[in-house]
């Protein structure tokens, strides 16, 4: 017992600490940078688009370093007079995956970008980086940020209608989610909500999701579109949304994305967030999801719920996409020479980082896709949009197809460890 006590104690001092730690440095609001990456297949520009000052902060007061090393990209803040590393987060974006495609071989583009952190009470240095390659960071861009800058823009925010879905408690200890409407004319909010309601409530009923289901504030942001649905330029159909999302990124007919980033951000700034989810009002297949971006998905087919998951899997926790044989528009996306960054594929480069003590020593390594083998973790052949070279934990899980029942054993234990890192 009197170890026990001694225990509590020593955790209630550290996060005391750690919160008091907060306090020194930042604000309870939030610091918004925006900026745009741009380039081709072989170089990658940064510039700088504006600052303003947003309400909420709702990450931990203690979790403010990324431990993960996730993402292709990756912003760090220092505090300039101690030299100090004060905040990290790694994330992704379309304009990486777009540098992979054949027309980025051929012509330059930009893409919008919008990096969040508490705002800082001193002055801070800004470090941008991108993952090269062969799996290191370089920098890419560098700034001092004064928070006295009169070009921080504290301004009105966006009108629009907010709704707490699921209240799990306290921003800083729980996973907040905005979910923004796409698509959704104002008569459909009724509609939007109950659309809400429904994916909240499949997520919380998800292994592992299930397991902290008060670790969970679930937002709906009612952005007013004029018409319904999304482009589906590839049939020359084309709707007014709020959000200006698509089918047919990078010429794929299911892959729906919306690349106005400035304006989802806008949305989402309404409530506090550690992550965002665009729900948007089509009957068709189609969805998209990247890390630390946003996670998308329609709302009227059959499948949407299935997809929800899925991209909310690449979204939230990084997952990689295990599937191998859809086609893709990229071209070597994942390097062979190189161990991926994200938790739940290999190339053995360095599979002891990964998953390889969760096999048991009796499972042969790879890992035969045969019937005996069903619900293993091992290493089976098969994954990243490659049939060969890179590796998946189990036959089938959330992050490879729509008929399996959940998620494999190594992509809930990453879950997991998100959702710990933002509640604790």
């Amino acid at each position: 017992m009197k170890s026990l006590i001694s225990f509590i104690l020593l955790s209630l001092t550290i996060s005391s600490f750690a919160q008091s730690k907060f306090e020194k440095y930042f604000t309870g609001k939030v610091l918004r940078f925006d900026f745009m990456l741009a380039g081709n297949s072989q170089k990658t520009v940064v510039y700088p688009v504006g600052m303003k000052e947003e309400s909420f902060w709702a990450g931990s007061y203690i979790n403010l370093t990324d431990p993960f090393n996730y993402g292709n990209f990756r912003y760090e803040v220092y505090d300039v007079a101690e030299n100090i590393l004060l905040y990290s987060k790694g994330f992704c974006s379309l304009y990486q995956e777009w540098q992979t495609t054949d027309e980025a071989k051929i012509m330059d583009r930009s893409y919008y970008e919008v990096a969040t952190m508490p705002f800082p009470k001193n002055k801070i240095r800004f470090v941008l980086s991108i993952r090269e390659r062969n799996g290191s960071f370089s920098k890419l861009y560098e700034t001092i940020i004064d928070p006295a800058d009169y070009f921080i823009r504290k301004e009105s925010p966006v009108n629009a209608g907010v709704s707490k879905i699921y209240y799990g408690g306290d921003p800083h200890t729980c996973v907040d989610l905005a979910f923004i409407a796409e698509g959704y004319r104002a008569d459909d909010m009724v509609k939007f909500r109950e659309d809400v309601r429904k994916m909240a409530g499949l997520l919380l009923s998800e292994a592992p999701f299930s397991d902290y289901r008060d670790k969970f504030n679930i937002w709906a942001v009612e952005a007013i579109s004029q018409d319904t649905a999304t482009d589906v330029p590839g049939e020359y159909i084309y709707a007014n949304t709020v959000l200006n999302s698509s089918f047919y990124t990078f010429n794929l007919d299911r892959y729906l994305t919306t690349q106005d980033i400035k304006t989802l951000n806008d949305y989402a700034a309404l409530v506090p967030h550690d992550n965002i989810v665009v729900l948007i009002n089509s009957t068709r297949y189609g969805g998209g999801g990247v890390y630390n971006y946003y996670s998308g998905t329609t709302t009227g087919h059959k499948l949407s719920p299935l997809v929800f998951l899925h991209e909310f899997g690449h979204g939230f926790a990084g997952l990689a996409d295990e599937y191998y044989s859809s086609s893709v528009a990229y071209n070597e996306f994942y390097p062979l020479d190189v161990e991926p960054w994200e938790p739940n594929i290999t190339t053995m480069v360095n599979f002891e980082s990964k998953w390889k003590k969760m096999i048991d020593k009796k499972t042969p390594i790879p890992t035969p896709a045969e019937e005996k083998n069903n619900c293993v973790t091992g290493a089976f052949e098969g994954g990243g949009y490659s049939a060969k070279g890179i590796y998946r934990p189990e036959i089938e899980c959330r992050m490879k197809s729509n008929t399996t029942k959940g998620f494999c054993s190594v992509c809930r234990n990453a879950i997991k460890e998100m959702i710990e890192f933002y509640t604790r």
